[in-house]
């Protein structure tokens, strides 16, 4: 496998798992958790999801062809609950966003990487601007992870290791690619 083939497959198993960290978190808050602010300059999990979907959506729907800023996306507004904004529709927002960034990594392909692709009209290399949307994206899923888990306090599952596990786990791992590289 090229080392631009595996780049791709990379940023897809990490896209991946972001989102699936972020589903598992939001799916352990109620719908007053979804909506709720610590203070009136936080943003609930609504309202970053709603910003993470729509800045997925334009930055990477036709990704190669369009400014990955689109014209009818208005950010300032992505920080404010409208009325139509209930948590179905801004889960909707979500998968759709979601599915635009998916979709284009598993179209990508190891020639697409030499391409130039345009943000706010500024040229960025393809695997710049991936790198760069994971890494926006990475730190708001910090955020959903953080709040979800302040907001299910002791109804909270982890989505890593327990505490007090990490050597059984560090063990299991050790075991898991010791078997793996002896048959390689």
């Amino acid at each position: 496998m090229t080392h631009e083939a595996l780049f791709i497959e990379e940023l897809r198993g990490e896209a991946r798992r972001y989102r699936e960290q972020a589903d598992q978190a939001l799916a352990q808050v109620d719908d007053a958790g979804f909506f709720f602010t610590l203070d009136g300059e936080s943003n609930s999990l609504a309202l970053i999801v709603k910003h993470v979907a729509s800045n997925l959506r334009s930055r990477w729907m036709r990704f190669f062809t369009t400014d990955g800023e689109k014209p009818d996306r208005y950010r300032d507004l992505e920080f404010v609950l409208e009325p139509e904004d209930t948590r179905a529709s801004l889960m909707a927002r979500w998968d759709s966003g979601w599915g635009c960034l998916l979709e284009t990594l598993d179209r990508m392909t190891p020639a697409d990487l030499a391409n130039t692709v345009m943000i706010r009209s500024e040229p960025h290399t393809v695997t710049r601007a991936a790198l760069r949307s994971l890494a926006h994206t990475a730190s708001h899923v910090g955020q959903i992870v953080l709040l979800a888990k302040h907001l299910a306090g002791d109804h909270w599952t982890t989505l890593s290791i327990p505490r007090g596990q990490s050597e059984q786990v560090n063990q299991a791992m050790r075991e898991r690619f010791a078997t793996k590289t002896a048959t390689s």
